[in-house]
């Protein structure tokens, strides 16, 4: 339950009018934001809402145009990193900023100790010292241990070993569960709590909706660089807030349509991979249909999906598509019998970074660009252009690099690489992870799109909003099985819980 917090207490931070202009284009327009002590107070908004501006201004790696800064009940007339840091302020990223081949100790020690270079180092108290911060927060982790060796949320304690030691008080973290299996998470969140209960204050940002009505105590929404609404979570629904950031209703972001559903596209009957763990699993995809596949972490649903697109074959089982049984020992038989698949990872596995949008979307397409093994670049571009304008790729142009897109885009760029095989299913591995709001209505509204004109989609999400708001019919993974089957109209939250978790203890019985 949350707590009642003081209005009459200092505040930590305290924000007024910020403004900020970059080559004239305004990213902030009067922002005003505060944080209390032993309060999470989660920051939300669209990409390009101002939420990363507003964090650098906080840090001192950009200077305002416009606005005030109040720290500690300090007015701050010059931010910078040092100025920062010596008030008490933090941020932790979904990436850690950590040395791999130092240990945990030598990683804090970085951060806290200062003196000459040739100073002699107590390591005994230097240990201690790390061990005592990390055991403050609640881990257990060996002082010892090269960072290279732990965990994401393992080097995220870390870090917010480092910020406790430093005397932070206000701790910024920005996506820090985008990694994190959902274990993990739970794990992240009793530290969080626990920061909070010792009165620091935490600013949170998460395109995840449900975590932030999990631990925040107010919500403040950014749109187009302006301060929408700041809120008690208590007093705002998941549809009141979708609303403030994107503008428009909850509907639509899940703009689910009727479709005539066709004949079986996918027809999985009893297959099997030792290799990844898969067992005895039958399902069919047809033909303008959604299938939504869920489960816990771990259940192997990814794993069917490699199994399906021949990254890991099947060794027992039978699966036929469009009625003809198939052979799939590699990803090229796949593509050759019309599968597209989209990773969970795309900026690992779903696109090349460092390659232009044009060269990422015929990527799995080549002979379509290509003549006597030579790239037609006019034809590259022209098939480019035909996606971008289709999916609303917000790019400067073909030739610009996809590691400069948001993730939404790069999102519609890896469909876009796909979709260019023409293929009969889709495979989706979380489509909308890491994106926001905005990017998702667009990505789903794609989805339905493509199944109106005939594709079979089968997607895999760990977000059961999207799973309940997209798909026609649903299966629930457990341990590498198929714990059950609902339909659109009989399936709930509840029931697809009940369904994993039924599974789970009849395991473990």
């Amino acid at each position: 339950m949350r707590r009642e917090l003081s209005r009459t207490a200092v505040l930590l931070l305290e924000a007024t009018a910020i403004s900020k202009s970059f080559a004239g284009v305004r990213a902030l327009d009067g922002v005003s934001f505060d944080l209390r002590p032993g309060e999470v107070h989660a920051l939300v908004g669209e990409n390009g809402a101002g939420k990363s501006t507003l964090i650098r201004i906080i840090t001192g790696a950009e200077s305002p145009d416009a606005g005030q800064l109040v720290v500690g009940g300090q007015v701050v007339k010059a931010m910078d990193p040092h100025a920062s840091r010596r008030l008490g302020i933090a941020a932790i990223y979904q990436q850690p900023a950590l040395f791999p081949h130092l240990t945990v100790a030598e990683n804090i020690a970085l951060t806290l100790e200062s003196g000459h270079a040739w100073r002699r180092v107590n390591w005994r108290r230097r240990r201690d010292s790390a061990a005592a911060l990390v055991a403050r927060i609640g881990a257990d982790l060996d002082p010892d241990r090269l960072v290279g060796t732990l965990t994401m949320p393992e080097q995220q304690v870390v870090e917010i070993a480092k910020a406790i030691g430093a005397n932070a008080r206000i701790l910024i973290m920005d996506e820090p569960t985008a990694s994190l299996s959902e274990r993990e998470v739970v794990r992240l969140f009793e530290v969080i709590r626990r920061l909070r209960d010792e009165r620091a204050g935490v600013i949170y940002i998460s395109h995840r909706l449900d975590e932030v009505f999990q631990l925040a105590d107010r919500i403040t929404v950014l749109r187009d660089g302006r301060t929408v609404t700041t809120q008690p979570a208590a007093q705002l629904s998941r549809p009141d807030l979708i609303r403030a950031m994107v503008g428009r209703d909850v509907d639509a972001v899940f703009p689910k349509r009727p479709v005539s559903i066709g004949d079986i596209v996918l027809d999985v009957r009893g297959v099997s991979c030792r290799a990844s763990g898969v067992h005895d699993v039958s399902l069919t995809v047809r033909r303008g249909e959604i299938v939504g596949l869920a489960g816990l972490v771990g259940s192997g649903r990814t794993q069917l999906a490699e199994v399906l697109f021949g990254l890991t074959p099947a060794d027992a089982g039978a699966i036929a598509l469009d009625g003809r049984p198939a052979r799939i020992a590699s990803p090229a038989d796949a593509i050759g019998l019309g599968i597209g698949y989209v990773p969970e990872d795309r900026r690992q596995h779903g696109v090349v970074l460092e390659l232009p949008v044009a060269a990422n979307t015929t990527l799995a397409n080549l002979r379509a660009v290509s003549r006597r093994g030579w790239i037609r670049r006019r034809a590259e571009q022209h098939l480019a252009e035909e996606f971008i304008r289709r999916f609303r790729i917000k790019t400067p142009s073909p030739a610009t690099e996809v590691e400069a897109l948001s993730g939404g885009n790069q999102q519609k760029v890896a469909l876009a690489r796909w979709l260019a095989t023409s293929p009969a299913l889709l495979i989706l591995d979380e489509p909308t992870q890491g994106v926001d709001v905005g990017a998702k209505a667009e990505i789903h509204e794609l989805m339905q799109t493509l199944v109106e004109r005939g594709l079979a989609i089968l997607m895999i999400s760990s977000e059961l909003p999207e799973i309940l708001g997209m798909s026609d019919r649903i299966y629930v993974m457990q341990a590498g099985r198929i714990a059950g089957m609902l339909t659109r109209n009989e399936a709930t939250q509840d029931r697809i819980l009940a369904l994993a978790l039924e599974t789970s203890r009849v395991l473990s019985a």
